[in-house]
């Protein structure tokens, strides 16, 4: 399975933004599929999932509210609406996909999402 993530970009505080990944493989569209994110000097931390085999999507607590995971299962793509951006949402966001919540196989390459004050 092989992830491809675009939409990154430099925006202002309140802006927003929308990243998009396509997954390409025989078993993308069983996987599940969502983003994390790793600011600098931190650790890679868990964003949100899209909606899977019944279980409603996910997200970490500190985006709840502000960002939208959304699944196109007919392309095998996974989109992150990102509204209201804070300073804090400053990272590198990667697209992930894997056979479940708690096994991310594939990474995609990062998108950089920097967010001025």
């Amino acid at each position: 399975v092989q992830l491809q993530a675009s939409g990154g970009g430099s925006v202002q505080a309140g802006d927003s933004l929308r990243l998009s990944c396509a997954a390409s493989g025989r078993a993308a569209t069983a996987y599940i599929m969502g983003w994390f994110r790793q600011a600098p000097g931190k650790e890679r931390e868990f964003v949100a999932r899209a909606n899977w085999r019944g279980n409603p999507a996910a997200y970490a607590d500190s985006v709840k509210g502000r960002f939208t995971i959304f699944r196109d299962n007919a392309k095998d793509s996974v989109s992150l609406q990102m509204n209201n951006l804070k300073s804090e949402d400053t990272a590198v966001y990667f697209c992930a996909t894997g056979p479940s919540p708690n096994h991310w196989k594939y990474w995609g390459k990062g998108t950089q999402v920097t967010v001025s004050s």
